[in-house]
């Protein structure tokens, strides 16, 4: 049978390879140039820090709150973001399988039995009114030879694709560890508002006892009771106010690790968060490309539309597919296994583009459009990378600076508090004068408090900027290739 089919395919191919160029594909490439990291602009990571080590997977234990790990751990099961990111997976692991089986001979039996009856016109006798059964039993083989690699190209296309879809799920699950820790900051800062508005608001209730009672002695004038009143109601409104804000950080939280609204009502308050020190590994920026999963991703794009346009490359060449099937066909039930019955057939087929009206020189345009596209978004992510990782820096830097300053504002505020009280009890100042002082320390702590706030909003933004603790394998990175 193997002699038979090369001989039957020897003088088709010959023919047909005589025609090759009919089609082709002169002319189209891609244009888009991939970026390397000397290229992108990093002069702003090249300043002298401290050394560190690249992020650990579990970096917010830096942070000092280890409920934090629970909340995160919950979320990667709940959330369904990151369930969607998953089932993406999922479909590009079932589609890499469909590539993979395509490379490989198909192979299917069948068996069928006809029951009828003839018409005059279908009866050879010309008599009609015959009953008949047909039964039949058959093999049937398909195969189509990868002579250029189409097949191998297709699939590693859709390796390349689903490595990145499984990288994608590193990415979204790094995403969502940031997003969960700067929520948790977001109601650890929410709650030190509303303390420092509840003290702020006693402090304006005794302020209103003492104007109260020197207006009822005639210190005071009715303007200067009804000026201190507005204030405590409108300290009250912004209590309320802050309030509020904690219950909506809590939504938000619960909201975020997939849970529903009850979730929000059992969140304690946060611990008072640390941020890292400003400081970054010596390899940066150039292990980088292996720390980002959103650059890896990118990167393993690039290779999945590279191959593809590999894969449709080789539909311009002349292609041989192999059908054959065995089995046996007969009218009588005893005939079935008979040798007269039993038949069998090989049919290779050779084909060529010879016109199309341009179909395939369209699909290989757009195919490099799509490998552009990728190129272009890489050479983005990996520009964005550097720069995200520059803005931390600096964002820690300026913070660390004004929480160094702001603290010692916030020293010299309790300073004179405490001095005011300690001349309040001696009859030097009256207690009027001890309040107002308060007020200056209450709006010290808030800015510290705020500042605080962004100062670890800023370490979480460093630490995913860095990667997140994510290092791709290194036999499963991307190579680089002359694009």
């Amino acid at each position: 049978m193997h002699s038979i089919t090369r001989l039957m395919l020897a003088p088709l191919a010959a023919s047909i390879l005589l025609a090759a160029g009919c089609v082709n594909y002169a002319g189209i490439d891609h244009q888009g140039k991939l970026l390397a990291v000397g290229d992108a602009p990093s002069d702003s990571l090249k300043d002298k820090l401290p050394p560190a080590q690249w992020p650990r997977a579990d970096w917010w234990t830096s942070l000092g709150d280890p409920r934090l790990g629970a909340l995160i751990e919950e979320a990667y099961a709940s959330n369904p973001d990151l369930q969607e990111v998953a089932a993406r997976v999922a479909k590009a692991n079932a589609f890499l399988d469909l590539r993979d089986a395509e490379r490989y001979p198909e192979m299917d039996a069948s068996a069928d039995v006809t029951r009828g009856r003839l018409s005059r016109f279908e009866d050879y006798s010309g008599e009609g009114h015959q009953y008949f059964t047909a039964r039949n039993l058959a093999v049937n083989f398909g195969y189509t030879f990868d002579l250029w690699g189409g097949q191998r190209a297709a699939w590693e296309s859709a390796l390349n694709s689903a490595r990145a879809a499984e990288v994608d799920l590193q990415s979204s699950r790094l995403i969502l560890a940031v997003n969960v820790v700067k929520a948790y900051n977001q109601l650890a800062y929410a709650w030190q508002v509303s303390e420092l508005n509840q003290r702020d608001l006693e402090r304006l209730s005794k302020l209103v006892e003492l104007t109260d009672s020197r207006y009822g002695s005639g210190l005071d004038n009715l303007s200067q009771l009804k000026q201190v009143q507005s204030l405590k109601a409108r300290s009250e409104s912004t209590l309320i106010g802050a309030n509020e804000d904690i219950e909506i950080a809590r939504l938000q939280l619960s909201a975020l690790i997939g849970k529903g609204v009850d979730r929000a009502h059992t969140l304690e308050r946060p611990s008072n968060l640390q941020a890292s020190v400003v400081a970054l590994p010596a390899q940066l920026p150039a292990q980088l490309l292996g720390r980002r999963p959103d650059i890896v991703a990118a990167r393993w794009r690039v290779e999945a539309e590279t191959k593809n346009v590999e894969a449709v490359k080789t539909t311009f060449y002349p292609n041989i597919n192999l059908v054959a099937a065995a089995g046996s066909h007969a009218l009588t039930g005893d005939a079935l296994f008979a040798g007269v019955s039993k038949f069998w057939n090989v049919a290779p087929t050779v084909s060529l583009p010879i016109f199309d009206a341009g179909r395939l020189r369209s699909d290989l345009k757009a195919g490099n459009a799509e490998l552009d596209s990728s190129i272009a978004q890489y050479n983005r992510v990996l520009n964005s990378a550097l720069h995200e990782v520059a803005i931390s820096v600096t964002q820690l830097r300026s913070f660390e600076q004004q929480i160094v300053v702001q603290r010692d504002a916030c020293a010299i505020a309790q300073s004179s508090y405490d001095l005011s009280q300690s001349r309040y009890k001696a009859g030097e100042d009256t207690f009027l004068d001890a309040l107002n002082i308060e007020q200056q320390l209450i709006q010290d702590e808030m800015r510290l408090a705020f500042l605080n706030s962004k100062h670890i909003d800023s370490s979480v933004s460093l630490m995913a900027a860095l990667g997140g603790g994510f290092q791709a394998p290194a036999l499963e990175t991307a190579q680089s290739s002359d694009l």
